[in-house]
């Protein structure tokens, strides 16, 4: 009990503390974009102009950081890796040749393991971007372009562990990512092709050939049967409506459940009623070749369930039903 009244007792201060941090770093992350000026675009250029591969450093929290920015850029178009500066001086430095662009992360600017490994970076050409929190500190000074991300003072009460600072660190990092994506015209389906696991991905690179009945599995009738013999196509498929075709398999109209209620409430004779007389005709059709998110957008746009596929001669050469679209995990 003795426990659980001191937790209460602690709540407020917590989310009071919360708070404060939250506040902290949003005004530093806020103040950085006030101080973005012509070096950006420096570093922008650079690394649009860089003939090899983007590398990125750091040591400690730094290193998180700077792993967070290299997977960053490497997922929106701008092929770049982290090297651990430690361990560049014994051995990895090899990875690093005169076409790269070198992005070095220290909030001092004087971090002893980076610091040991520049003079190497500039002998072999390499450009040199860092981020620092001090433009007047030794990695700022050596560096082709210095990108300062200073912040006020840290979240952490007692101004030690590195909170703020590596947030506007981050969020410099994510900026250029961003800048270099729009420069370079890079799309959202080359976003999907670099994540073909993720959701995204299975929205953006799945087409409707992908995913829709063909073959047999298709429903269809000619248009010169009677509506029974539909009802039974609709019956074995299993997709809530029949494609209605002429001898040449060019979609005539469509007969779907809905359909069907209307029938029913005309008291028609199924065996002795046509079914083109009752077919929705000019149904929304989609090609094969289409992203299944934009069957997703039309169905929700025109508020149906099911949609017929054909060919440039409007011929029928699938179906899908947004159970289908669910399955595949487009939606």
């Amino acid at each position: 009990m003795r426990s659980m009244n001191k937790s209460i007792s602690a709540a407020p201060r917590a989310l009071e503390l919360g708070r404060q941090v939250l506040n902290i770093e949003a005004a530093a992350v806020q103040a950085l974009s006030s101080r973005l000026d012509d070096s950006f675009l420096h570093a922008l250029d650079l690394i649009l102009r860089c003939e090899g591969r983007v590398i990125v450093s750091g040591m400690g929290k730094s290193g998180h950081i700077a792993r967070k920015i290299a997977a960053t850029m490497s997922s929106t178009g701008t092929p770049a890796y982290f090297v651990h500066p430690g361990e560049a001086s014994h051995g990895d430095l090899g990875m690093v040749v005169s076409d790269d662009v070198f992005i070095a992360l220290s909030y001092s600017g004087e971090s002893q393991e980076l610091m040991t490994i520049v003079p190497i970076l500039k002998r072999q050409g390499a450009k040199l971007i860092s981020i620092t929190g001090f433009p007047s500190s030794s990695l700022a000074r050596v560096a082709d372009v210095h990108l300062n991300a200073a912040v006020d003072k840290e979240a952490c009460p007692m101004g030690l562990a590195p909170t703020t600072s590596t947030t506007a660190t981050l969020a410099l990092g994510d900026a250029l990512a961003v800048a270099l994506l729009d420069a370079k015209g890079f799309s959202a389906e080359d976003f999907a092709r670099s994540h073909p696991g993720g959701s995204l991905g299975r929205r953006l690179l799945t087409r409707v050939c992908d995913i829709m009945r063909s073959d047999t599995r298709i429903p269809k009738v000619l248009n010169n049967v009677m509506l029974s013999t539909a009802l039974l196509e609709m019956s074995r498929k299993g997709v809530g409506m029949t494609a209605i075709v002429d001898e040449n398999d060019v979609v005539m109209g469509i007969y779907t459940d809905g359909d069907l209620r209307r029938t029913l409430e005309k008291r028609l004779d199924f065996n002795t009623t046509p079914v083109k007389s009752v077919m929705s005709e000019n149904p929304r059709c989609i090609s094969a070749e289409s992203l299944a998110v934009e069957a997703v957008q039309l169905m929700e746009q025109y508020n149906i369930n099911q949609m017929l596929v054909v060919n440039e001669q409007r011929q029928l050469v699938g179906a899908l039903n947004m159970h289908d679209l669910l399955h595949a995990k487009v939606i």
